[in-house]
């Protein structure tokens, strides 16, 4: 019989009883979230350069970050919305 390793399902570096509840489905495992991840970077950078705008084009400048991660949020949600 060969020598078989169980995989390293969860990326945590070893394999533990996660890793083998994710392989049998008891576990589901994560999906990735790269969409969401690059639209709030995009926005959040926008926001650091001082070029972000709340609604429109025309619209005023965000002032606070708290501004800016709601609209990040909702630019990822419409984002991951688009792509389904």
């Amino acid at each position: 019989m060969a020598n078989k390793k169980f995989p390293d399902l969860d990326n945590s570096g070893d394999v533990t009883m996660k890793d083998v509840l994710i392989g049998r489905g008891v576990i589901k495992a994560k999906k990735g979230g790269s969409v969401k991840n690059k639209k709030v970077s995009k926005v959040m950078k926008e926001y650091k350069e001082g070029k972000l705008r709340s609604g429109s084009k025309k619209g005023p400048k965000v002032k606070t970050r708290k501004q800016a991660v709601a609209i990040a949020l909702s630019e990822a949600r419409k984002a991951k919305r688009k792509k389904k």
